[in-house]
């Protein structure tokens, strides 16, 4: 049946021509498609058109060109069994033993700005996954490529034993089949997204690894941080790493919650994290006041916590920041002379964020055993909530402002969730309490005498008026939170008794 045949088509041309040389050299003929068999022309490798191999044309603009059983029939034939050969033989069909194709452009054809459903759509590739699923349910008999970085292994594998090894194949084969099914589940998403459906009835998403992680939340855990492709650019998976170690599974969760608060602030802001939840949240006349207010909130949790800036990092707040063990410092960008204080810190993570892609309302998704559960994420702000004010007094001026940073912070803190603050920083924060009462009574003793003329913030309504009594105690004036209990008349009454002015918003924030 003449040489080995080889079928390469791609559209990423990296290494192609090196590869095409070297197949060659190993007695390989080549067989190619439209632009790369024109690519291996230009790069003085003997090549095959596919008509010349189909004896028909490619049509439809190229939508038509290597779907014929003369490919096929060289892919999905088995090579020890009898019958197939001789149908091959018969049909006039070559085996095909190796095939090295990857697929047309599409994420980066819809990551383009203005992009039309007729350019995306156009961009699917039909021909290329088809040969590339026939070739890897085969690889019991073909090599298929679909990765630059694995051309050189294949190359040597044939020049030490005039083939590849089976594991190498099946290796390649599941490659292949990830390859394909993230470009489909790709497709499917911008299908979905086109259609207007909200909840289809199959999920399909893709990620691609960013980093191997040394371990996860503990060191006896395996873990790896993947990326979502064209997902939002305000993550830290998009962060651009400065300077400073590598970053942990811990350290990664606890930049995104920084991030997610920080974004809640159009005025200079600082927000320190530890643990998934914030510490101390400051807002300021500019970033340096920010900081130092985010510092003063709690100077003690703050050690080896995260820092998320919305402004760039002068050396001023540089210096400041200098003073104190950090494990991460998050900014839109860092000043020449911030930069030049803060790398003398060898171990010290610097994230550059492009705060850009702030508005993102990509979905939360969180994994349970055997389960996914899918949600928005909780964008909601203070303008479009139902303000209501139930209690005898309004809030002043100045109590408007604590109750509006407190109810931004509040969301982000774990259930159940108490902040005490005042216009510009948090006082006190209370997370993760089994009762509310019990988050109120952290918050407000974190706060202490501080607390005297602050506002405090609920994360959900009080099902009893035992939080307005410990927050009157502890001289807290104004009060927000969502309202809809069946006992919101006690907390109301209680309210008034204190003389304390309480806004409902008929908005609840769990965060689990």
């Amino acid at each position: 049946m003449g040489k080995k045949r080889a079928l390469i088509s791609v559209s990423n041309k990296e290494g192609i021509v090196e590869l095409a040389k070297e197949l060659v050299q190993l007695g390989f003929e080549i067989v190619s498609t439209g632009g790369t068999k024109q690519a291996l022309k230009d790069g003085g490798v003997p090549v095959i058109g596919i008509s010349d191999v189909t004896g028909f044309p490619e049509i439809l603009e190229g939508r038509v060109k290597t779907l014929h059983p003369k490919i096929h029939g060289g892919l999905l034939a088995k090579y020890d069994d009898t019958s197939h050969q001789s149908q091959l033989a018969e049909n006039e069909i070559e085996k095909i033993e190796l095939v090295c194709v990857n697929l047309y452009p599409f994420k980066e054809t819809i990551s383009k700005p203005g992009v039309t459903p007729e350019d995306a759509i156009e961009n699917i590739d039909i021909g290329g996954p088809a040969m590339l699923r026939a070739s890897a349910k085969n690889h019991q008999y073909i090599t298929v490529l679909v990765d630059p970085a694995d051309y050189q292994q294949v190359i040597e594998e044939y020049k030490t034993q005039n083939e590849t090894t089976l594991e190498t194949r099946r290796r390649l084969a599941a490659k292949v089949f990830r390859h394909t099914a993230a470009y489909d589940a790709l497709i499917a998403e911008y299908m979905t997204n086109l259609a207007g459906e909200e909840q289809p009835e199959k999920m399909t998403v893709t990620y691609e690894l960013k980093q191997s992680l040394r371990y996860g939340e503990n060191p006896h855990q395996k873990a790896a941080f993947y990326q979502k492709p064209l997902g939002s650019a305000f993550s830290v998976a998009a962060a651009e790493q400065l300077h400073g170690k590598e970053l942990s599974y811990n350290n990664i969760n606890d930049a995104n919650a920084a991030l997610q608060i920080v974004k809640e602030f159009s005025e200079p802001a600082a927000v320190a994290v530890k643990h998934m939840n914030p510490c101390g949240v400051g807002a300021g006349k500019d970033i340096f006041d920010a900081f130092g207010k985010s510092f003063e909130a709690d100077p003690v949790s703050i050690f080896g916590g995260i820092i998320a800036l919305n402004r760039e990092v002068d050396g001023e707040t540089a210096r400041k920041l200098y003073e104190i063990f950090l494990e991460i410092i998050i900014a839109p960008s860092f000043s020449e002379e911030a930069l030049e204080i803060l790398t003398a810190k060898k171990n010290l993570r610097l994230l550059k964020v492009s705060f850009d892609g702030e508005a993102s309302k990509e979905n939360t998704l969180s994994s349970i055993e055997g389960g996914l559960l899918v949600q928005e994420q909780d964008t909601f702000g203070f303008d479009e909530a139902e303000i209501s004010v139930p209690t005898k007094r309004e809030p002043t001026e100045a109590e408007w402002e604590a109750l509006k940073l407190g109810w931004k912070v509040v969301k982000h803190v774990k259930s159940n969730a108490i902040v005490v603050a005042n216009k510009d920083m948090t006082l006190g924060i209370g997370a993760g309490q089994m009762n509310r009462v019990g988050a109120a009574k952290i918050a407000l003793e974190q706060a202490g005498s501080k607390a005297d003329g602050a506002a405090l913030a609920s994360d959900a309504f009080f099902p009893m008026d035992d939080t307005v009594e410990a927050a009157a105690k502890a001289g807290i004036t104004a009060i927000i939170q969502p309202g809809g209990s069946v006992r919101d008349a006690d907390s109301i009454k209680k309210a008034d008794e204190y003389g304390i002015a309480m806004v409902f918003t008929g908005v609840r924030h769990f965060k689990h």
